[in-house]
């Protein structure tokens, strides 16, 4: 039980560790300046 626990441990790490890296890679690969969304809500305007 405790091995099953422990693979279960190191799973969830690496899991967050992941989402983690792609969050970083999004977050500067995103272009700089102004962004203009518009949708069904409206227009949007959002400085980066």
């Amino acid at each position: 039980m405790k091995q099953n626990s422990l693979y279960l441990i190191i799973g969830a790490l690496v899991v967050v560790v992941i989402a983690l890296g792609i969050y970083v890679y999004r977050e500067q690969t995103r272009p700089k300046g102004v962004e203009l969304k518009i949708d069904d809500k409206g227009i949007s305007i959002l400085q980066n």
